[in-house]
C-alpha cells in the first residue's frame, strides 16, 4: 500500500513539475512586440499656428443638438481661411449635415484610397455647469499649456491636427502615392448622417477605401489597472446598439387590493432576470486580441495567467467580468435605463414599462439580443418592443495584420515611443461605423495621451487639450500620411 501511495505521489509530483515547466516556458515566450528600434518622427509643422487655429475653432458653437447654421457656416469658412493650401490643392464636396469631404489625388491610381476622419460638432454645455468651468467653454482660452473649451478633445483637436499636418505636407511639396480623403462630420453627436452620406457618396462612385481612421480610442495613460506603460488601443470594431422596451399591462385599481403580481412587479422581475443572466461573453475574437495584447505588458504573475489561457481562461474571464470596464469588452452589455409605472402612490399601474439598452458585441446580432431577452424574461404577459429604426449591428472587425493597421501602429510608436500598442474594441458609437460601409477596414484612435482626469472632462466640465498633445497629434498624422 505504501509503495502505491509513493508511486501516486511521484506521478503527481512529476505532473506538477511538468505543468510548472510548461507554464514557465509559455510565460517566458509571452512578450510584447519590440518597438525599441522604431525611428522617431517629427513633422516640423507650425505648432503655434495650430494652437491658434484650435483656439479659434472652439469659438464656433457648433452644437448639433440645437443647430445654429450661422455657427456651422462660420466654422467651415474659418477652415478655408486657416488652411488655404488645403482648399487650393484638394477637391471638396459638401454633403449632408455640412460635412466636407476633401480629396487629395495621389500619383498611383492602382492603389486603393484611404480616409482620415474627425467631426466638428459638439455636445451642449449644461446650464448648471457654466460657473464650474475655469474658462468660458467657447472661449478657446490658451492657458497653462492647454487649449480650453468644448470640442478640444471631442473632436476638433483631431480635425485641426489632421489639417495642420496636410497643410504642412502640401506646402513642402509632398504628394501621396495613394489618394487620400478627409471627412469632417457635422453631426456625429446626433447620429452621423453626414458620415453616412460620405459612405453613400463613395459607394455611388464605386470608391472602395483600403481603410479609414476615425476617433474611438486614445493613448491611455495609467487608466488600465496594473499597467504603468501607456496603452494605444487601435480599435478594430465598435459595438452595435439596440434598445428594447418591456411593457406589462393590467386593469389597474386601488393599491389596497393588489393582485399577487402587479404590472410593476412583473416588469421588476423581468429586469432582475436580465441583469442576473447577462448575454454570454468571453475571451474570444476581438476581446481575446485586446487582452492578449495587454497581457504581454503586465507583471510576471499576471503574464503567466494570460500566457496560459488554456489553463486559466475560466479564472481570467471571472476576474475580467467583475469590473464594468473590462466586462464591457467581453460581452454585449445590458443596461436598464428607464422605468415607468403609476403616477400616484396608491394607484395600481395599468401599464408598467422598462427600457433596456444593449451595446452589442461583434459576436452578437440584434436578433440574437431580442431572442435573449424573450428567453430570459420568460413571461408571455410582457410585450417586447424593439426600436429597430435606431438599432445598428456591431461594425465588422478590421484586420490587425493589414497594411493600414501596421501603418497606424508604426506611426503611433514613432511619435509616442515604445508604448503598449494593442487592437481593441470601441464600446460607444462613432462615425466610423458609417465609414466602414465603404471600406475594407475601419480603425479608431485619436493620437492624444489621456488619463483618468482627462476622461472625466470628455463631454464634461473643463474639457481641454494640451499643446503637447496637439503637437503629437500633428506628428502622428504627418507620419501616417507620409507612408501613403
Amino acid at each position: 500500500m505504501r509503495k502505491i501511495f509513493l508511486r501516486i505521489t511521484g506521478v503527481l509530483l512529476l505532473l506538477v513539475i511538468g505543468l510548472s515547466v510548461v507554464i514557465g516556458i509559455n510565460t517566458a515566450r509571452y512578450k510584447p512586440a519590440d518597438h525599441s528600434n522604431a525611428e522617431a518622427f517629427a513633422l516640423g509643422a507650425d505648432l503655434d499656428q495650430a494652437v491658434q487655429n484650435l483656439s479659434r475653432a472652439v469659438q464656433y458653437q457648433t452644437i448639433s443638438a440645437k443647430r445654429d447654421q450661422i455657427e456651422f457656416d462660420g466654422f467651415l469658412s474659418f477652415l478655408e481661411t486657416a488652411y488655404p493650401v488645403v482648399h487650393e490643392k484638394m477637391e471638396m464636396v459638401k454633403l449632408d449635415a455640412d460635412t466636407p469631404l476633401f480629396k487629395w489625388v495621389g500619383t498611383d491610381e492602382s492603389l486603393q484610397p484611404v480616409l482620415l476622419a474627425a467631426h466638428y460638432d459638439v455636445v451642449p454645455i449644461a446650464p448648471w455647469s457654466l460657473d464650474k468651468w475655469d474658462y468660458d467653454p467657447f472661449s478657446g482660452a490658451v492657458e497653462g499649456g492647454y487649449v480650453w473649451g468644448r470640442g478640444t478633445l471631442d473632436d476638433k483637436g483631431a480635425l485641426i491636427a489632421i489639417l495642420s499636418a496636410v497643410e504642412h505636407l502640401i506646402s513642402t511639396g509632398f504628394t501621396p502615392k495613394r489618394t487620400i480623403y478627409l471627412s469632417f462630420g457635422g453631426d456625429e453627436e446626433v447620429g452621423g448622417l453626414g458620415a453616412k452620406a460620405v459612405a453613400e457618396y463613395l459607394n455611388e462612385n464605386d470608391i472602395q477605401l483600403a481603410w479609414t481612421l476615425d476617433e474611438g480610442s486614445f493613448v491611455l495613460d495609467k487608466i488600465v489597472p496594473g499597467l504603468d506603460v501607456p496603452v494605444a488601443s487601435i480599435n478594430l470594431s465598435e459595438k452595435g446598439y439596440v434598445t428594447v422596451k418591456l411593457v406589462a399591462e393590467a386593469d389597474g385599481g386601488h393599491s389596497a387590493l393588489p393582485p399577487r403580481v402587479t404590472t410593476v412587479g412583473r416588469i421588476a422581475r423581468a429586469v432582475s432576470r436580465l441583469q442576473d443572466e447577462p448575454v454570454s461573453g468571453g475571451l474570444d475574437g476581438v476581446s481575446a486580441e485586446f487582452f492578449d495584447g495587454l497581457g504581454r505588458h503586465f507583471s510576471l504573475e499576471k503574464r503567466a495567467l494570460f500566457a496560459n489561457r488554456w489553463l486559466f481562461n475560466p479564472l481570467l474571464e471571472a476576474i475580467l467580468s467583475g469590473s464594468a470596464s473590462t466586462d464591457a469588452m467581453l460581452r454585449t452589455t445590458t443596461a436598464p435605463t428607464m422605468v415607468t409605472g403609476s403616477n400616484k402612490e396608491n394607484v395600481l399601474a395599468s401599464q408598467a414599462t422598462a427600457t433596456i439598452n444593449f451595446r452589442i458585441h461583434p459576436r452578437d446580432t440584434v436578433d440574437d439580443i431580442v431572442s435573449h431577452v424573450i428567453d430570459v424574461i420568460d413571461d408571455e404577459n410582457i410585450k417586447v418592443i424593439v426600436d429597430r429604426d435606431a438599432a445598428s449591428e456591431a461594425s465588422p472587425v478590421a484586420s490587425k495584420t493589414a497594411d493600414g493597421y501596421r501603418d497606424i501602429e508604426t506611426s503611433i510608436v514613432s511619435v509616442f515611443g515604445p508604448i503598449a500598442s494593442v487592437p481593441g474594441l470601441t464600446i460607444a458609437a462613432t462615425d466610423a461605423r458609417h465609414y466602414a460601409k465603404a471600406s475594407d477596414a475601419a480603425y479608431r484612435i485619436n493620437p492624444f495621451i489621456v488619463n483618468s482626469d482627462d476622461i472625466a472632462r470628455f463631454h464634461g466640465i473643463n474639457e481641454r487639450l494640451s499643446i503637447e498633445n496637439l503637437g503629437r497629434g500633428i506628428d502622428f498624422y504627418g507620419s501616417l500620411l507620409s507612408k501613403q
